[in-house]
């Protein structure tokens, strides 16, 4: 069919045009990745991993910045909030997380001051008001939301504030994305890569992949159709034996990205090597605070130690990150693991895939 780009992104019809050329051009099923918890609710939420289960093997990766932060950060924020001079700022969905023992909700229900914020310019503010305690602002993410933490720490320069400060765990997309494809047990032979981080970061990232590994990527938007489109992209590209990075996300993503928004990660932030929960280290697969700004580094400030922090034993997590077992594999799944009583990171953020699968798709694969 000739390819023609979404202008309106729920039309039923076209959908199903998608479908039926993915059915007539695939010759075998293919693996895809997504690397996007938005992506994979879609998929779950509307069947398209079950409609296209012959031609295409959607295999959930780690796209979701709530999930892959490492346990030691949230026991460190939980540390931090019990600490009667600090005020922990973050956003609601971290407030679930499990740590080694316990959360920041259990942590404020037992006299903790957590204080749910929707900006990190928020909790700048909070700073402002409290000049008389600490004020340290949880900021985890992937390339989306690290602008966002960016200003409130120039914001915080500005402003002269000696009481604020971030606990940072930011994370990049490419290199997991190489991590992927470098595992001798890799699989995944196409990606459909997030369309918000693109949005901020642009493109070429991900050219040095499609070289590297001769695998397709196109960058996608998180709509059904968007996704459809996207597949089909893929798997055309598979077919033809051609690697090529494409956009799918064009009524958003520029080739570029935001020019500005990256001149202010490059002044703020300086790239290192990053630990992912249930992953393991990733090389330069992170941010931190540059040398400019590390006052703001609640790490430093209160010598955080960065110990290695344990997974519980029965949470599948980090091979469903991985893309290795899919939620409903895990015997704990809809069990002894879920929303209010959650074993693992995936089960409790909006993105999360264990939290897709319990939502949408409540049954145990053996």
């Amino acid at each position: 069919m000739n390819l023609k780009f979404i202008d309106e992104y729920r039309d039923a019809s076209l959908a199903k045009e998608y479908v039926n050329a993915i059915s007539r051009a695939a010759t075998r099923s293919w693996n895809i990745m997504e690397i996007c918890g938005g992506q994979t609710h879609s998929i779950v939420k509307y069947g398209i991993d079950e409609l296209l289960k012959n031609q295409v093997n959607l295999i959930h990766g780690p796209g979701c910045p709530v999930c892959v932060t490492p346990v030691s950060v949230i026991d460190s924020a939980i540390d931090l909030a019990l600490n009667k001079n600090v005020i922990l700022c973050s956003f609601g969905d971290m407030l679930r997380v499990p740590g080694t023992s316990t959360d920041l909700l259990k942590s404020k229900a037992e006299g903790a001051d957590v204080r749910v914020v929707y900006s990190p310019l928020d909790a700048v503010k909070v700073a402002q008001d409290n000049r008389e305690r600490e004020v340290v602002f949880l900021a985890v993410g992937f390339e989306t939301t690290a602008p966002a933490n960016a200003m409130a720490a120039m914001n915080a320069a500005q402003l002269g504030l000696t009481n604020f400060s971030l606990l940072v765990s930011q994370v990049l997309v490419p290199p997991a994305i190489d991590a992927i494809l470098s595992s001798p047990e890799n699989r995944v032979q196409g990606f459909l890569a997030p369309g918000h981080v693109c949005t901020v970061m642009g493109m070429a990232g991900y050219e040095p992949l499609v070289t590297k590994y001769r695998v397709p990527i196109v960058v996608t938007g998180f709509e059904p159709l968007d996704i459809l489109q996207g597949l089909l992209m893929c798997v055309l590209q598979l077919e033809s034996g051609n690697f090529a990075l494409e956009n799918q996300y064009t009524r958003s993503v520029r080739a570029e990205g935001n020019l500005h928004a990256q001149k202010l990660l490059g002044e703020v932030f300086e790239v290192f090597h990053k630990n992912w929960r249930g992953i393991g280290t990733i090389p330069e697969s992170g941010l931190r605070l540059a040398r400019k700004y590390e006052k703001f580094d609640a790490e430093k400030k209160f010598n955080l130690r960065d110990e290695t922090s344990l997974e519980n034993p029965q949470c599948m997590s980090g091979l469903i990150l991985q893309g290795v077992r899919k939620p409903s594999q895990c015997p704990s799944f809809g069990v002894s693991c879920n929303p209010e009583n959650p074993m693992g990171a995936p089960m409790v953020s909006s993105e999360g895939a264990c939290s897709a699968y319990y939502r949408y798709r409540r049954s145990v694969e053996s």
